[in-house]
């Protein structure tokens, strides 16, 4: 498979003496594609997971009394499937993915081309992110029909609570790998931020059904100010003020991420 990635960018290096940015990112993106389709297990986890979870969260939701947190079921699930993706499409599948790049020396010889870091570790990110969008998309409209949900009440923090979760869950991806030995051992290193989000972000329930100590810590965790963005964009329950901390509590995730990536993330295999 590295054979496969660094050819391509070797191609794009080899139509001049200098490539672009642009050129290059898509040399990336087109062998990372190719992998990933040729990768089934990573194609079940990013299709089927995130389908699996979100009908999951349905069972469960569909006994509870929403409409006492101001919520329906469709502004309940929607967000709900939306971070599933952004969790086990995304941030899962570019840990294994990273992983598995730097094991195989193919960010190492990334690094002895044209391409900075930044430029790497987004072209390896690419495929999970247009699988993770086009999965966010087909939920987005399945959810919208079937479960008859209305229009959000306010877009643009549904919006920006997608774009600043996509992004979280790619920092935290890289941040991830640095504590990641071995692409066995991303099973256990991913393990703390989707059982965390599953069951403290909201996703099976309000946060608001939750005892008030319980419920500010867990407000804290990553993934829950982009629910509650999300949700509260949906229900029109959530004030500039709470959208405002929400982003605050994403963008404090983000510099964590960004700082543990600049002082512990490896190019070469972990020994």
């Amino acid at each position: 498979m590295s054979v496969t990635l660094t050819q391509d960018t070797r191609q794009a290096a080899s139509d001049g003496a200098r490539t672009t940015t642009a050129g290059r990112m898509k040399a990336m993106a087109r062998a990372e594609l190719t992998l990933l389709g040729r990768n089934k297990a990573s194609l079940v986890m990013i299709l089927v997971m995130p389908v699996v979870l979100t009908f999951s969260s349905l069972s469960v939701t569909k006994g509870m009394d929403l409409e006492k947190y101001g919520l329906s079921l469709g502004t309940m699930l929607i967000p709900t499937a939306m971070t599933y993706v952004m969790i086990g499409s995304v941030y899962t599948t570019l840990v294994g993915t990273y992983v598995t790049r730097r094991e195989e020396l193919v960010l190492k010889r990334l690094r002895t081309g044209e391409q900075g870091d930044i430029e790497i570790l987004a072209g390896t990110s690419i495929a999970a992110l247009v699988a993770g969008l086009v999965q966010a998309v087909l939920l987005l409209v399945a959810g919208v029909v079937l479960l008859d949900a209305q229009m959000p009440s306010n877009v643009l923090f549904v919006v920006v609570g997608i774009v600043l979760g996509i992004g979280l869950a790619v920092l935290l991806a890289v941040a991830t790998t640095a504590f990641t030995k071995s692409a066995e051992g991303a099973q256990l290193t991913i393990a703390p931020v989707m059982f965390l989000s599953m069951f403290g972000s909201g996703l099976f329930f309000p946060l608001e059904a939750l005892p008030d100590t319980a419920a500010r810590i867990c407000e804290l965790l990553p993934f829950s100010p982009v629910v509650e963005l999300m949700r509260g964009g949906w229900s029109g329950g959530l004030s500039w003020t709470g959208a405002l901390g929400d982003v605050a509590i994403v963008a404090a995730w983000t510099v964590l991420s960004v700082y543990t990536a600049k002082r512990r993330f490896h190019w070469e295999p972990r020994r």
